[in-house]
């Protein structure tokens, strides 16, 4: 996708010739009101602007879209207004500016004062609405609008802000970019590939084992898992060290290409939508080239397992017993709990660098979305950095909750033949139970959380705010938030 070209700009915003400008409206206990910028575009209209909108039925609630002809009253022919519901918070800019930026599609030119509320989250929101995936259409549609100026003061510190919300939606593209392409083309090996490519220029170190060497270092959980599929089973091993890092953090995602649930297989509606099931792993590889553009003053590894979930004469069955890296055994009841099997190995492996926190994300369970809908991760771990990680998850617009790994459900993991089991004998607090079966590989001393984003991760409803229909991107923004947070306070 072609993104559009962002500018800080400032002066008359009557004169700036454009095909749109986008201005905010805001849904207060007296009506209809015009949101912080809107003042210049208000008096172009000699103050009937809030009059107009409320003839053509405006009323300013969230993500609320009404398209005002400017009759030579601006240079721009048409004020788009979008509404911010009843406050203008980081997050109502950003949806707002993701509406406009859908809107927009095919102009070569906008402006928006949204970026004089909160600019940079006019900047993601305008960056993630427009996105389209088009690589497999034979008609790419018009595209994104070619250029939009950000109407704020400028200054270094306004420059430096665009920069960062930039690279930050660019990552998030990257993650949505991998999770929408087909399994036939994305499959462990050219995931790697891609992954590698990538991380290398960006100046990440790379190393990827194949088959051949996840057997000679006995990674059982994702040779397990892979077996079945022709298409063998690849560990990415990711390295960034930033100027004088003084923490040192561990990501791990979950990159199942196709989840067929394999022998356990998965009911035929909607397994399409299993080529998501690698959303924790786009998100992580996403989230390194981000912490090297960004240049975080940390150390941070990535350890992505990534493999194909297919039944087969091959493939693993329920019964079999796994010897997971690190030694421990695992009695494998249900096949279609996979992720948790090349996930444990990874974080064995991420564990052995010593890190000061590990973040694994996944789309685990479909617990996750019958506890929490489809747009809140549920997170868990380490109680502190859990709830941090939910208090940041949820200040830069991706809903998270924190959750509890009770002790009572750890005894419904004992197995009779190994360590322990991959799943529950019942359905009760699967989501839960899938988190303290992960706590069981993290190195005593670490503070951990994992983010399951089974619902989150994939869309498959019509657009809103900045959200477009496929893969989100989810959580990259709140991994980036973690990663500054960490570095700015330990």
């Amino acid at each position: 996708m072609t993104a559009p070209k962002l500018a800080l700009t400032e002066g008359d915003l009557s004169s700036i010739t454009a095909d749109a400008v986008v201005v905010g409206t805001l849904q207060g206990p007296d009506g209809l009101s015009l949101a912080d910028g809107a003042g210049a575009v208000d008096a172009a209209f000699d103050g009937t602007l809030v009059e107009v909108l409320r003839t053509l039925g405006a009323s300013g609630k969230a993500d609320e879209l009404v398209k005002v002809p400017t009759f030579g009253k601006l240079a721009a022919p048409v004020v788009l207004a979008v509404g911010l519901g009843k406050e203008a918070t980081e997050e109502q800019v950003r949806r707002a500016s993701g509406v406009a930026a859908r809107a927009l599609g095919g102009k070569k030119r906008a402006v928006t004062t949204l970026a004089s509320i909160h600019l940079g989250p006019a900047v993601e929101g305008t960056l993630l609405g427009g996105y389209a995936f088009t690589e497999y259409k034979s008609d790419k549609g018009d595209g994104p609008v070619a250029k939009v100026d950000l109407f704020a003061p400028v200054s270094k510190e306004a420059r430096a802000a665009v920069k960062a919300a930039t690279a930050i939606a660019e990552s998030v593209i990257i993650a949505r970019d991998f999770i929408n392409t087909p399994p036939n083309d994305l499959y462990p090996a050219s995931f790697a590939e891609r992954a590698a490519k990538l991380a290398a220029d960006a100046g990440l170190e790379v190393e990827v084992l194949d088959e051949k060497a996840l057997r000679k270092k006995g990674f059982g959980g994702i040779l397990g898992v892979g077996v079945g599929s022709s298409r063998q089973p690849r560990l990415v091993r990711l390295s960034y060290k930033g100027p004088k890092a003084a923490k040192k953090v561990a990501l791990v995602g979950k990159g199942i290409t196709f989840d067929t649930g394999g022998i356990s297989i998965k009911p035929a509606a909607n397994m399409d939508e299993m080529s998501s099931d690698m959303s924790g792993a786009a998100a992580v590889v996403a989230s390194m080239v981000l912490a090297a553009k960004l240049k975080y003053p940390l150390e941070v590894i990535a350890t992505v397992p990534m493999a194909e979930n297919m039944p087969s004469g091959d493939a693993y069955r329920p019964g079999d017993v796994l010897t997971m890296y690190g030694g421990k055994t695992v009695e494998v009841l249900n096949t279609d709990a996979e992720g948790r099997l090349i996930l444990s190995d990874a974080i064995v492996r991420a564990c052995e660098d010593e890190p000061d926190y590990l973040i694994e994300t996944s789309t685990l369970t479909g617990a996750q979305v019958v506890a929490l809908g489809k747009r809140t991760s549920g997170i868990m771990g380490s109680d502190e950095f859990r709830d941090r990680i939910a208090a940041l998850g949820r200040a830069v617009g991706e809903s998270a909750w924190a959750m509890p790994l009770p002790d009572e459900l750890r005894g419904d993991l004992d197995s009779r033949l190994a360590d322990l089991a991959n799943v529950t004998g019942h359905r009760w607090g699967g989501m839960l139970a899938a988190g303290i079966f992960l706590r069981e590989f993290v190195a005593e001393g670490v503070q951990w959380a994992h983010i399951d984003i089974a619902g989150p991760a994939f869309h498959t409803g019509g657009a809103y705010g900045y959200t477009t229909k496929g893969g989100t991107g989810v959580p990259v923004r709140t991994i980036a938030a973690v990663l500054a947070d960490i570095a700015a306070n330990g």
